[in-house]
Parts: C-alpha cells; structure tokens; sequence
C-alpha cells in the first residue's frame, strides 16, 4: 500500500495538489501519444547542464563485453539518479527499476516494480499516462506470474492494474480485472488483500453496496488499515450515506497524526455536513 501522502492525494485530490513531473499535454494526451522516450525527454529536459550530461552518459554506458551485466548496471545507476538525486521524477525512476527488474527477470524485483506503477496508478489523472503505466505495471506483474503462477498476491495486482487502468478502455476491463481477484478470494476468503482490492473495484465499477460489504470486512480484520477506512468512507459518500462517510472519516483522524490528511479530512467532513 502506499504512504500516508499517497492516500491524501488520492482520497483529497482537490484539496491537496499532486506534483508529478509529466510530460506536456500535446504529448500526453492520448494512449497513443505517450511511451517511454516521451516520459524520459520530458523529464531531462528539467534537467541542468551538469545532470543531463551524467544521464546521457549513463545511457550510453554500454560497450562490447558483458552487455547483459553493463546495461543492468546502468538502469540501476539511472533508476537511482532519478529517485535520489532530482526529487518528484517518479516515472522515469519507476521505468528504470522496472527495465532492470526485465532484465534480471526476478519474481521479486519483478513484482516491485509493478508495484510502484498500481501504487501510483489509481490516483493518476492524466488518461494517456494512466494507460501508459497500466501497461507497465501488467507486464511486469505477467512477467513475475511466469515465474510463480501461483503467488496470489501478484494475480491480485494484476488484477488490480486492469482495474485502476481500464478506465482508458471502459468498464470491460474493470470487470476483467475484478474477476482475476475474485478468482483468489473464493478461494481464501481470508484474503484481505483481495478483499480489499475487490471494495476498491467495487467503488470503481460504482457497486458500492459491494465495496462497502468488502471494505467492513477489512476493517474488521485490519482495524488500523488507513487506505481500506478511508475507501470505506468513499465507498458510503458515493453511494450518498453522508452520516456513514463522516462517521468513517472521522475514525481515520483517530489513526493518524499526518497534519495534511487530517486537514483534508476535515475539510471533507465539512463538505458533507
């Protein structure tokens, strides 16, 4: 799950900005207008001088020998270099980890970086750039599954990326997606992870009768899961329970001393009453 941060700006987008370094609107707009080169010209060109010329050196790092072993350097060294050393350039940070995690072909790096695209995705509200990441995130959780087809967790986050990316490609994808996890959790209903995943798409799909089933039984088992009280108190102003919503927003302030997602909260509660 993500942080503190990455619920606020999901849950409160209006309320609290999202800073994403994108690529321009004219070349972001659409699934066809947007791929790597885009994200990755895009981003060096915020770069100064002295940056861009470590990147491209980076890049071109590669000779003869042991290619296999140069280029899975110079992905981790750019995967770096874009998380660690420029702050708010998690696309081309996330699309180096995730060329590594190829290239390696490890379930667990594999996963990681798919990770960090669905962590991400959900709350993405450039359309060319959430299709872009979708694709992303199903490749790499496909790739892991290959590996280990019977890991659970990576079918949910599969299943998970076609439902926070079918928007682009209409409600038959939220549904595809929601049968992927279902798949899991008939079999374990214990499974929380599907369950909760299950109330996320549920608030997607604008079952929220469902979600909101899923989501208590969460709750009820993971008492201080923030992300599924939070889905819940959506799942209930979505559905129009404005009393239910301020009640379950109202638990989150009791989890949390985060001063931004409290004032968002607050200001939610505000709305409702």
């Amino acid at each position: 799950m993500g942080s503190l941060l990455l619920i606020a700006l999901y849950f409160f987008a209006k309320t609290v900005p999202v800073k994403k370094n994108i690529p321009p609107k004219e070349t972001a707009s659409t699934e066809n207008d947007i791929d790597a080169q885009d994200i990755l010209k895009a981003s060096k060109s915020r770069l100064n001088p002295a940056q861009l010329s470590y990147v491209n050196r980076l890049e071109n790092s590669v000779v003869r020998g042991d290619v296999k072993n140069q280029q899975l350097e110079s992905y981790r060294q750019l995967a770096s270099f874009w998380k660690d050393s420029v702050k708010d350039f998690f696309l081309p940070a996330a699309y180096y980890t995730a060329e590594a995690a190829k290239l390696e072909n490890s379930e667990k790096k594999l996963t990681f970086a798919a990770q960090l695209f669905l962590n991400n995705l959900r709350g993405e509200g450039n359309p060319g750039l959430k299709v872009w990441m979708a694709k992303q995130a199903k490749e790499l959780f496909e790739r892991a599954l290959q590996l280990n087809p019977e890991n659970d967790s990576t079918k949910i986050g599969l299943g998970a990326t076609y439902i926070f990316g079918g928007g682009a490609n209409g409600p038959q994808e939220v549904m595809q997606g929601i049968q992927k996890i279902l798949e899991v959790a008939q079999r374990d209903s214990t499974n929380m992870y599907a369950q909760f995943m299950l109330g996320l798409g549920g608030i997607e799909s604008g079952q929220f009768d469902r979600a909101i089933t899923r989501l208590t039984k969460v709750v009820a088992h993971q008492p201080n899961n923030l992300e599924a009280i939070l889905s819940l108190a959506e799942a209930y102003e979505q559905k129009g329970s404005k009393s239910e919503a301020v009640k379950w927003y109202s638990e989150v302030k009791k989890l949390t001393n985060n001063p931004e997602l409290i004032q968002a909260i607050d200001q939610r509660i505000k709305l409702l009453r």
